[in-house]
């Protein structure tokens, strides 16, 4: 009953300070104030009479969850056990013990340790499980829900219990916790004698002055230096300030980045760089891919609204919506929506249109044309479209099955159990393709074809008319299973790259993960043909 009296004496106090704050738009207020007493009241008698008792705060959860998820999909709650995960994202700190998580199964799997971190040091292995910790059960826990767990002060212990691939029986292993500073630049390098690459995996703090440094370095050491390639491939994006900051490595000081439009228009600002480049003038190409987003939109964006560089992937994700965080108190935060950016041409990138969270692609013919500093043509919505289109193997409906339910990851961890070490990321050759068919095979490949489809709807069709064709039907489902595995094999070359990748990291880390990627890389190679031929690099950005 104090719980109902308690909740029912802040909705009053709300109410009289929406009452004295909101003096015109007297319908719309009403409107809230009338469905805010109607949600106390319903919550009310749920509490007091629904047959079961009631967690408060899973119910007021669900219903915060079902109002954010209305609106656009980077309107969220943050609750407090989620602040550290939000910090993490947003700051690239981590007092935890230097490894990355991923849900696999009923368990939260490691599929990545940070060289001499205390995962590392603890010699924990990707592909290893979280059974628990702290003799705390883990199971069907999510990724951020471990996390949240997982963290804690500098300097303190946590034992967690570990099923390892390979291994008969769970392990105890005790991890101290701390401060992981992880690299938002975490390699840059010389592809070739004269081409230099840098990698830029996040938006967090002191992103521009790691890109800067890393170029400035570039030209130090490489006097010959005659491009670069700026990787934000899988960039989610992060602080617009550092967006900012990236930008201006490469434009002059005073050039117009991004400008934000909202509802409450002294909001609205523009977002122009502060300080001279480290080189206005080398060639650059810009890689991205479909997950590259927000912040990373903003810098590829500007850099093709400038011709500063070219462009080559595929459309980035479209994500042109600013965010702010407040208190919504008990240590708890409501991240909105409360802008949309604008890059120089004046074009927004957000994509309008969302299914199951992810965007969906808008075609050409229904985006708003602007033009570049030279006159090129872009469009708006739906993400940046690069200069140089370039497919990849997730194109596939099929390869990405594959992916997705982490057959390559899991590949990998049974592949690592069998050999003891490789040879050098520059000489190490997968070659056991037919291996990695039969581990897909023999661990359920689930994928669902268009044919399979009609021959379901066949079934039931023929069910109702009084038909019957088991054997048939069966022979086909049999024979459709073998071939989608055959049909891998068309992806054998983008295939055994992904796997590569994935095998170098299990042993040099996160910069050999890079290198191998490098090493395999289409657009990679894209880039540099097009850095060694100054004519189509300068017609490209002429726009003749």
């Amino acid at each position: 009953m104090r719980r109902i009296l308690k909740i029912t004496g802040i909705v009053a106090v709300l109410f009289l300070g929406m009452a004295f704050t909101f003096t015109t738009n007297n319908g719309r207020y009403f409107e809230i104030l009338k469905n805010i007493e109607i949600y106390t009241n319903l919550y009310k008698e749920l509490n007091t009479s629904y047959v079961d008792d009631i967690e408060p705060s899973q119910m007021m959860r669900t219903g915060i969850d079902a109002m954010v998820e209305s609106l656009d999909p980077y309107t969220n709650y943050i609750s407090e056990n989620e602040i550290e995960s939000y910090r993490l994202n947003t700051e690239g700190r981590d007092n935890s013990f230097g490894a990355l998580t991923k849900k696999i199964g009923d368990y939260v799997t490691i599929t990545e340790v940070y060289k001499d971190q205390p995962a590392d040091k603890a010699e924990l292995k990707a592909g290893d499980q979280i059974l628990e910790v702290d003799g705390k059960d883990a199971k069907g826990k999510s990724a951020d829900e471990m996390a949240g767990i997982m963290r804690g002060s500098p300097g303190s212990l946590m034992t967690l219990t570990i099923k390892r691939p390979g291994t008969k029986d769970p392990f105890r292993v005790s991890v101290e916790r701390t401060r992981v500073d992880v690299p938002n630049v975490p390699y840059h390098g010389m592809l070739t004698d004269d081409i230099g690459y840098v990698n830029l995996t996040t938006f967090t703090r002191n992103a521009g002055r790691n890109v800067a440094n890393a170029l400035k370095e570039l030209r130090t050491q490489n006097p010959n230096l005659k491009g670069v390639v700026f990787d934000l491939r899988g960039n989610g994006g992060g602080l617009l300030s550092e967006a900012v900051n990236v930008s201006n490595v490469f434009i002059p000081r005073g050039e117009l980045v991004a400008a934000t439009k909202g509802r409450v228009k002294d909001w609205d600002r523009s977002y122009k760089t502060q300080n001279n480049p480290v080189d206005e003038e080398i060639p650059l190409v810009v890689v991205i891919n479909d997950r590259s987003a927000s912040a990373s939109e903003i810098v590829c964006g500007t850099m093709q609204d400038y011709d500063r560089g070219v462009l080559i992937g595929q459309r980035s994700y479209g994500k042109g919506l600013v965010q702010n965080t407040v208190e919504v108190g008990y240590n708890s935060r409501l991240k909105l929506t409360i802008a949309k950016y604008y890059i120089p041409s004046g074009r927004c990138i957000q994509s309008v249109e969302y299914e199951n969270g992810e965007p969906v692609d808008v075609p050409d013919d229904q985006r708003t044309p602007f033009k570049t500093r030279n006159g090129r043509t872009v469009l708006d919505g739906g993400g940046v479209k690069p200069d140089i289109i370039i497919p990849k193997v997730t194109d596939n409906k099929l390869a990405k099955a594959l992916i997705d339910q982490d057959f390559i990851f899991r590949y990998a961890t049974q592949w690592v159990l069998k050999h003891k070490s490789i040879p050098s990321v520059e000489d190490f050759k997968f070659v056991d393709f037919d291996d990695f068919l039969n581990f897909v095979k023999s661990e359920g490949f689930e994928y669902v074809s268009e044919t399979e489809k009609a021959i379901d709807k066949l079934e039931t069709t023929a069910k109702k008319d009084g038909y019957t064709f088991e054997d048939p039907i069966s022979k086909l489902r049999s024979t459709l299973a073998q071939t989608k595995i055959d049909d891998l094999r068309q992806f054998k070359v983008e295939l055994t790259k992904m796997i590569e990748k994935e095998i170098a990291g299990r042993y040099y880390y996160q910069e050999g993960s890079i290198k191998m990627g490098l090493r395999n890389d289409n657009e990679i190679q894209e880039a540099i043909v097009l850095l060694n031929d100054k004519a189509k690099y300068n017609k490209i950005l002429s726009g003749n």
